[in-house]
Formats: C-alpha cells, structure tokens, sequence
C-alpha cells in the first residue's frame, strides 16, 4: 500500500496493491500493521454502506463528541470526496481537500477525527463504504454548510446540474456560525 498526504498532511490518500488477472480482482483494504506503519494507528468500532445516485451530494458532516476518524472507499462508481478541517487549533483550520475516488482507481482517503466529511456522486450510482473510529452520536453531529463561500469547496458540479442535498445538509451552518472543535 501506498500511504500519500494530501495537502492537509493529516488526511491520506491510500492507495491499496491491486492484484488483478482475467478472473478479476483482490484488494487487501484494511491491515491494522500496515496502516499503523503507513501512520495511520486506528481502531474502528463501526461500518457504514451508503448507496446513492449522480450528483447527491452528502454533508459536510462531523460530530462535537465521539468525533470519527473515518477510512472511506467506493466500490461501485466513482465519488469526490472532501475532508474540511474544523479544529480551532490547528493550523489547517478552515481549509479543505478533495480527491476522486472510484471502483475504477481503488483508492481509499483516511479523514481524521476533526475533519468535516462529505462527498458528491459524479457516476449514475455509488457504493460508497466507511470504516469509523467511533460510534454515531446523533446528539453530537453537526452539518458545515456545503457550499459556504467561506470555505470554498470546488465540488465538481457541471454549470446548470443542481446536486441533490439533504434538507440537513441544504440547512448546514456557515462557517461564521460553526460550531468547531479545540
């Protein structure tokens, strides 16, 4: 496996050795050892499967308490996946990074406990899976509005597509009245 930092060093491009001949494919997408040695030392408690159809657009989500780090991939279809850093003290506050992932690619992106996620469908359907390093707490999530200019994410939505948004996602908070995290 192949462990790249993305402009926000804490975020991590993964992509995994693919072993492929005529009958198919096999792809080793979680090894404790080597994401430990790849610095990624994580333990996860839930997985999650998510299907949905071009252009949803799901998030930016994170949660206040029992923040999740979250190992994320797609297995059928293609995604562009975000991680915007909502931590007060660091030095990447504010800032945010995307990258394409797909069944075609294989790559997998490790987005921290303090990172807002959200992803937007640029295939006609997606399998898009996540490993989490904490359990969901309904109580403690919080919604950074997708499309603040604040951030300025450049999601890429072709002039004239409309992304399908959640209610909760469509109501997310702009940047100058989100809640962050220390």
């Amino acid at each position: 496996m192949i462990f790249k930092p993305t402009r926000l060093s804490e975020v991590v491009l993964i992509e995994p050795k693919v072993f492929g001949d005529t009958r198919g494919f096999f792809v080793e997408t979680w090894a404790a050892r080597k994401f430990a040695e790849g610095g990624i030392d994580a333990h996860f408690v839930q997985d999650n499967h998510s299907r949905s159809s071009r252009w949803v657009l799901r998030g930016l989500h994170y949660q206040l308490r029992h923040t999740q780090g979250k190992l994320v991939r797609v297995t059928e279809g293609a995604v562009f996946d975000v991680a915007v850093d909502v931590r007060k003290s660091s030095p990447t506050f504010g800032q945010w990074v995307g990258e394409c992932l797909s069944a075609e690619n294989q790559r997998m992106m490790w987005v921290p406990p303090g990172f807002a996620h959200g992803f937007l469908v640029l295939s006609e359907r997606v399998d898009f899976l996540y490993k989490c390093t904490d359990y969901y707490d309904p109580s403690s999530e919080c919604t950074l509005l997708w499309n603040d200019p604040a951030i300025g994410v450049e999601w890429p939505i072709p002039a004239g597509v409309e992304p399908v948004v959640s209610e909760k996602d469509r109501n997310g908070a702009p940047w100058s009245r989100l809640e962050t995290l220390p």
